[in-house]
This record gives C-alpha cells, sequence and structure tokens, in this order.
C-alpha cells in the first residue's frame, strides 16, 4: 500500500521551474534516498512532502490524505501529528535543555507529555545520549546533537520521517552512526523514510536510490 502518492507536481520561483511535473509513489514502511546536485529540486520536493512547502500544481496525497488542500490550521497538525523531521542543522533551541527540546512537539500538539516522556527516555538510552538530556544544545557534542534531533523527530512516532541532509555537518563516524540509526529506527517502527543528500557514502547504504536531476525524478 502506497503511502505517499504525487500527481503531475509542480513548482516554480517565478520564472524558475524547480519541480516539473512530478509524479511518483513510495510504499508504506519503504526507505529512500533521493540524490541530486546543489538547485535539482531535491529538498523543494521533501518541502512539499512535509507541508512546509506549497506547489504551484499538482496533488500530493499522504496516507491517503490530500495535504494540497490542506488550508494552514490543518497543515500544522498534520505536520506535528504525521512527519517527523530531521535537517542538516538541528535546530535545537540554545535556552531549552535537550529533553525540553525533544518535548517541544508533544506540547504544541498538547498530547500527554508523561507518556512521550517514557518513549523518549527509552529511544535516549538505546542512542546513547541518555545523559544528554539535562544539558543545553551548546553543552554536548554535533553527533549528539543530531541524536537528539532525531529523536525529536520520532517522538510522536511519526508515519513519514523527511530527512534533508542529516549527516551534512556530521565527521564520516557520525554520519555512519546517524545513518544506521535512521535506517534501523525506521524499520523496526515501520516508519516511511525520504533521505535526500548528495553524500554517496550515505546513499550507498540504502536499496533504494533515486535521482532528481531538473525538478524530475529518475
Amino acid at each position: 500500500m502506497s503511502v505517499i502518492n504525487v500527481e503531475n507536481l509542480n513548482k516554480s520561483y517565478g520564472k524558475l521551474k524547480v519541480i516539473d511535473d512530478l509524479s511518483f509513489s513510495l510504499e508504506s514502511g519503504k526507505q529512500i534516498v533521493i540524490m541530486g546536485a546543489s538547485g535539482s529540486g531535491k529538498s523543494t520536493f521533501l518541502y512539499m512532502l512535509g507541508g512546509l512547502e506549497k506547489c504551484n500544481s499538482g496533488k500530493i496525497f499522504v496516507g491517503g490524505k490530500e495535504i494540497t488542500k490542506l488550508n494552514d490550521d490543518a497543515l500544522a497538525k498534520y505536520r506535528n501529528r504525521e512527519i517527523g523531521f530531521v535537517f542538516q542543522f538541528h535546530f535545537l533551541l540554545p535556552t531549552l535543555t535537550c529533553l525540553e527540546n525533544i518535548l517541544m512537539p508533544a506540547r504544541l500538539g498538547k498530547l500527554d507529555t508523561k507518556v512521550v516522556k517514557k518513549y523518549i527516555l527509552s529511544l535516549a538510552k538505546r542512542l546513547d545520549v541518555d545523559d544528554c538530556l539535562s544539558k543545553y544544545p551548546y553543552q554536548i557534542s554535533g553527533g549528539q546533537q543530531q541524536r537528539i534531533n532525531l529523536i525529536r523527530a520520532l517522538s510522536l512516532k511519526p508515519k513519514l520521517l523527511l530527512c534533508d541532509e542529516p549527516t551534512g555537518n556530521l565527521d564520516s563516524k557520525n554520519s555512519e552512526i546517524v545513518t544506521d540509526l535512521l535506517l534501523e529506527l525506521s524499520r523496526e517502527f515501520g516508519t516511511t523514510l525520504v533521505v535526500v543528500t548528495h553524500d554517496d557514502d550515505v546513499a550507498e547504504r540504502f536499496n533504494h536510490r533515486m535521482h532528481m536531476v531538473d525538478g524530475i525524478l529518475h
């Protein structure tokens, strides 16, 4: 069963066409990496899947829901409840502890943080960052920050995990660790994983690879 269905998607910024009549589908629980040169449209496509960017025309269905028809309030709820985001830059708030950062999606979604916290603690222990939870982001390493970011993305058990250059700021060792964690956790929880990268080493760890060229997926 497909979790993502994209039909004739188009996106332009002025006269610059970024996504060109793109159609695409992805089965639930699959893991895919999208590669492409800078400016090829891969990140824009990812942001549209996540409801962060709007298309000029076309349709995007996620879990049977047409997100291209959602208003701003419905899109915010969609992003909070159904999507996990992992970016190159972790965007952890410096004035909050790591635990407070991880709990932010639950609080924004007005969910029971006690239930979510239990799940978070188990993930933090597994990812070897349980001793970081009471610290502030500036007190931990880049690799630890990205693992905290990953826990935050997974905290509400999203259907879809979208990652834009998730290892872009990491050294080779931490890059391998984070990539393996993404693959392992998405398999375990049945989360559909879409990763955008230009890193060949990251891409080689995926069984399903596609390339974005001039706004078209190959």
